[in-house]
């Protein structure tokens, strides 16, 4: 059985989960890539280094999000949303890389899967600009959800 997911199941599926895909589209080029996240009931929180997914939302930040939890081909479920990114600074960006660490605490396994403020050693003070965390979050406007279920 196919149908679509009530409010309640689309806010538990984005409560849920770590990993989303996020869907930008500049100058003519479409760019989706997985991202891990928290969600706050109104917002998908999110770090990064300034690269292509970054300069992409810049340019424009009009996004689409992706959320999928799958327990096997005929039972899943899946959430698209639509909403607009904002680079975070001062008291946002500390209270986003607060929610980020609360989420993340239980199943960081890497030194890259934490979100930084920058260098960790001395030795690596010397690139501290370009390893310095972007924050950001995506205000959703939008969601929508399906699932099968057998």
């Amino acid at each position: 059985m196919h149908g679509e997911l009530t409010h309640e199941q689309i806010e538990n599926v984005l409560r849920s989960e770590l990993t989303g895909r996020i869907g930008c589209h500049a100058e003519g080029r479409t760019y989706v890539v997985p991202i891990s996240y928290a969600y706050d009931g109104e917002h998908v929180y999110g770090h990064s280094s300034d690269g292509l997914k970054v300069r992409t939302m810049r340019f424009n930040p009009a996004v689409c999000f992706e959320v999928e939890q799958i327990d096997d081909l005929a039972n899943w479920r899946t959430v698209l949303a639509w909403g607009r990114y904002e680079e975070l600074s001062g008291a946002e960006e500390d209270r986003a890389m607060r929610i980020l660490r609360e989420r993340f605490a239980p199943y960081v396994t890497s030194e890259t899967a934490e979100p930084s403020r920058g260098p960790r050693t001395a030795d690596d003070a010397f690139d501290e600009e370009s390893r310095r965390a972007i924050y950001y979050r995506i205000r959703l406007d939008e969601k929508t959800g399906r699932f099968e279920r057998r």
